[in-house]
């Protein structure tokens, strides 16, 4: 696929001011420079129907802090993103201007399935990203299809805590920027438990750390090197916040893989932490001033929601994303059903859409319940045709589809496993999000002890019985042990051919209309702020 470079429209915008460090020196006209960061863009790289409430995996979402969209419309596209960077870029000068990725980025997409990642590659090439940190999706083609596309990237794609025969992959991961006079050492992390996300055979030969302890490892040589240090980091909010609290010396934290929206920059004991959403939805924005000593003086941002009709989108990445998305138009625009509701997915809550699909799971196999691992990239299905493309969204990867029979009690550890994984008091140890169960109910209270926090469960309108023998449907990566499940107990397991993916395709073509489910089977008392 070719490379197209090509110059944005531009629209003048004042950006807010709306954090301050209080540190402002007014001696001398400071220097100015913009970073300009995106994250979790999961692939989604056209336009996509957003509202307030559960419009994506983490807007809306009962079980998480608040984050959701501020109006309903079309929102994102790199047409659109492209449009808004070269706003930004004409107002302040191009080469006082980076512009990151903080992760999970080309993956979870029909068209980045079909390109194994090389569609948003090449729009990220185009729009002249500088820097990219790995995210626990980012090897979901596998090691060396992650390798080709940094080959095709122009523009290093690294983490620090992520390791390969003892070096970490890909090369040095950290890069010092000369921006506007004022030197920037940029360190790239990634999400430490990707061994407990990601199939085994994706990551195989790949070791996960502490991103905190890799930070700590370059941090004295990164502080002689230059000014200002930053962390390009796919840790989530939680863990960036201890990493502040425990590290002296990190200037800047650009942040992904908890979607969360700053529409303000945090500071934490010194430590500026941002984070711009997921989808390609949000442009997050910084504005750093730099003393003549090269001491940041003050820090200033703003989260710009990329709505389609505020936005003159960039014709050449227009053109680009069709020639992409052209071989690809048919099979991804098949209408597969018609839904009659807004069908969202939630992550840390119950979730209506894989609710449902644990309901197909069960029609077609005849199992008492399924199960499906809490997941937190897609965008809701609105009313309206479901196309293939909107389906991709939610279930984009080729898990098998497994059946088995597994006791009552084993079934409760799994619950009980997924409430642990929660909240298992310390940020590092939080893994998944809230299992989804078809055909069980359920009351989970995550502020009791490890342990003791599942309770009223029943499979169907009966008590679950521990003694008794389930057959449960899941997919195979929940199977294999995804966020720490254990179904070592379980007997008479089959691997069925078709994935669960083709399975929600048959159903939905032959019920032709689709509707959300019933809600209020799972009850979380969620932990208490």
């Amino acid at each position: 696929m070719n490379i197209l470079r090509t110059c944005v429209i531009a629209m003048a915008a004042a950006t807010p001011a709306i954090a301050e460090d209080d540190r402002t020196s007014r001696h001398s006209s400071p220097t100015t420079i913009t970073i300009l960061h995106t994250n979790d863009i999961h692939g989604r790289h056209a336009p996509f129907e957003a509202a307030p409430g559960d419009a994506t995996s983490q807007t809306g979402d009962p079980g998480r802090s608040p984050a959701q969209f501020d109006q309903a419309g079309m929102v994102g596209g790199f047409q659109y993103l492209a449009g808004k960077v070269g706003e930004i870029r004409k107002r302040e000068g191009e080469d006082k201007v980076l512009l990151l990725d903080a992760g999970d980025t080309f993956s979870d997409d029909y068209v980045g399935n079909q390109t194994r990642g090389e569609a948003i590659i090449s729009l990220m090439n185009a729009l002249g990203y500088d820097m990219m940190a790995l995210g626990n999706h980012d090897f979901d083609y596998g090691v060396e299809r992650t390798r080709e596309l940094q080959d095709f990237a122009d523009f290093p794609i690294r983490g620090a805590n992520v390791t390969e025969n003892g070096e970490p992959v890909f090369g040095q991961p950290w890069k010092v920027f000369t921006v506007n006079g004022v030197r920037i050492a940029i360190l790239a992390l990634t999400y430490h438990s990707t061994d407990k996300t990601a199939s085994a055979q994706s990551i195989a030969g790949l070791t996960y750390s502490s991103g905190i302890e890799a930070t700590r490892r370059y941090l004295p040589e990164m502080q002689r090197s230059a000014d200002i240090v930053m962390l390009l980091s796919h840790q989530g909010t939680a863990t960036d916040r201890k990493l502040a609290r425990e590290l002296d010396g990190v200037d800047i934290i650009v942040g992904g893989h908890s979607h969360d929206i700053f529409r303000q920059p945090e500071l934490v004991d010194g430590t500026w932490i941002v984070q711009a959403m997921a989808d390609a939805a949000v442009l997050g924005e910084l504005r750093l001033e730099v003393g003549a000593d090269k001491k940041l003086r003050k820090v200033t941002g703003a989260a710009h929601q990329l709505w389609n009709y505020q936005i003159e989108p960039d014709a050449g990445i227009a053109e680009l994303i069709s020639r992409i998305d052209e071989p690809f138009a048919e099979a991804m625009n098949e209408v597969l059903a018609y839904s009659a509701d807004r069908i969202p997915r939630d992550y840390r809550s119950e979730s209506p859409f894989d609710k449902m699909v644990g309901e197909y799971m069960i029609e077609e196999t005849g199992a008492d319940v399924a199960l499906m691992p809490g997941v937190g990239y897609g965008i809701s299905i609105y009313p309206g045709n479901v196309t293939r493309d909107r389906l991709y969204t939610l279930l984009p990867h080729p898990a098998k589809l497994v059946t088995f029979e597994m006791k009552g009690s084993d079934l409760l550890a799994v619950l009980e496993q997924s409430a642990t994984n929660q909240n298992p008091g310390d940020p590092m140890k939080v893994v998944g999000g809230l299992v989804q169960a078809a055909n069980i109910g359920w009351t989970v209270d995550l502020n009791r002890p490890l342990g003791e926090r599942v309770s009223e469960v029943t499979v169907g309108n009966t008590p679950i019985e521990r003694e008794r023998w389930y057959k449960v449907a899941t997919n195979s990566g929940m199977a294999n042990g995804l966020h720490r499940y254990d179904f070592s107990g379980i007997r008479g397991k089959e691997v069925h051919e078709r994935s669960v993916t083709q399975l929600v395709e048959d159903v939905m073509k032959r019920k032709r209309v689709i509707s959300r489910p019933a809600s209020g089977s799972t009850r979380l008392v969620k932990v208490y702020e």
